[in-house]
């Protein structure tokens, strides 16, 4: 079921990169990020409210807070970031490097979660960067 949420992942994230390229047209960057963020906070409140996972609020540890608090805080400049590179670069050229983020997020779940480094991760990190690189040259 993980590839399913991942494949939707992957086109959600495609379609956001063309929207907001267009949406950001005339306006400032951050006020952009900020306007999408609300939007990104109604829909997900919207759907732990429908779906009843709210109760689950009393669940969050000091942990789940620290951790989540600080994700939101990278997600947050890495969309103030992203949004400020559609702005003035190309998106065709902006949207690859973004997704080098694969090869950064792969590296540290070797390094910081201890996952397994295999042959077939290092082969496609190695292929995932020569491709950014060659996009952007």
């Amino acid at each position: 079921m993980w590839i399913i949420f991942a494949l939707l992942s992957a086109v959600f994230a495609a379609l956001t990169s063309i929207l907001a390229k267009i949406g950001i047209e005339n306006i400032n960057s951050n006020l952009a990020v900020a306007f999408r963020t609300v939007v990104v906070l109604l829909l997900a409140w919207g759907i732990v409210f429908l779906t009843g996972k709210h109760q689950d609020l009393v669940n969050l540890d000091r942990k789940n807070i620290i951790f989540l608090a600080l994700s939101g805080v990278a997600t947050g400049l890495s969309w103030l970031c992203y949004y400020r590179a559609l702005q003035i670069g190309e998106a065709s050229r902006v949207i690859p490097v973004d997704k080098f983020s694969v090869v950064i997020g792969m590296v540290l779940a070797f390094v910081v979660l201890k996952e397994t480094v295999t042959i077939k991760t290092i082969i496609g990190g190695i292929l995932i960067t020569a491709g950014t690189f060659t996009l952007i040259l």
